[in-house]
């Protein structure tokens, strides 16, 4: 297993004419680490994961993963050290299981190489590890909500990378389906030996699952540190504008979050 990496955003902006999304964030995920990133809808958490993944380049600042600039990588050399599960992905009609995990083959086969039958190792671990080997010749669209989140996480995994970016990998999945999503990357991240960085919406999710929390709001880092330090009342004011009360799980010992109203909004 190769050493798990670590990944630096440096002073990043990124904007749209007329509307700043991301204003001067500094991050550092340590090696190995599992982070959630949390906040209300247009704090910036899916912009972030995006440009740390290349698909968008910042306007200021530079983002390294292993100390490499991606500024100095094209976005294919780049899928070859970073995985970006997105949010949702068209379904492709006819495609199998066996087929749509291979895709994440392509940054490392090359086109020429995806012409070429069969799976490698890489794909074969990948559908072993999230347990979907057995549906591999079932068609994507056949399977449950659930059952197809899991196979875009064995897609990711394909990629072989050491960074494994997740946006809202437990959206539109029941609470069964979120805790095995969730359950699958935290064993994968200690199997595998990799950097976990996952947008999520449940702070419950965030405050269990991750062992560091970063927060954004109106485009910048709120708070930053491990669950048990950052999760508070004032948290939850001022991160996701709600009034509550924070525990502790009498087994876990990690946060409990009681929301109880909104707040109005800070704009």
């Amino acid at each position: 297993m190769s050493e798990p990496v670590g990944i630096r955003v440096e002073g990043v902006h990124f904007g749209y004419p007329g509307r700043p999304v991301l204003r001067g964030v500094d991050v550092a995920v340590e090696p190995g680490e599992l982070t959630a990133l949390v906040g209300l809808n247009g704090c910036g958490k899916s912009t972030l994961l995006r440009i740390v993944a290349g698909l968008l380049r910042p306007g200021e600042g530079r983002v390294l993963v292993g100390g490499h600039d991606l500024a100095r990588r094209s976005r294919r050399a780049t899928a070859r050290h970073v995985a970006l599960l997105h949010q949702s992905a068209p379904a492709v009609p006819g495609m199998t299981v066996r087929q749509l995990v291979r895709q994440g083959r392509y940054a490392a086969r090359g086109p020429l190489g995806m012409l070429r039958e069969g799976d490698d190792a890489v794909v074969r671990r990948a559908l072993d590890d999230v347990g979907v080997a057995a549906w591999a010749e079932r068609p994507v669209d056949s399977l449950s909500g659930g059952e197809r989140q899991r196979v875009r996480l064995a897609m990711a995994l394909a990629q072989d990378t050491r960074v494994l970016l997740l946006d809202e990998p437990t959206t539109y999945l029941d609470l069964h389906h979120q805790l095995d999503v969730l359950q699958t990357v935290v064993r994968l991240r200690e199997e595998r030996g990799l950097t976990v960085v996952m947008v999520l919406h449940d702070l419950a999710h965030a405050a269990r699952f991750a062992e560091r929390i970063v927060a954004l709001r109106d485009g910048g880092v709120v708070a930053d540190g491990a669950p048990k330090e950052v999760v508070t009342p004032g948290f939850l004011a001022d991160v996701l504008r709600v009034a509550g009360r924070v525990g502790r799980d009498p087994e876990g010992d990690w946060p409990v979050c009681y929301p109880d109203h909104p707040l109005p909004s800070s704009k």
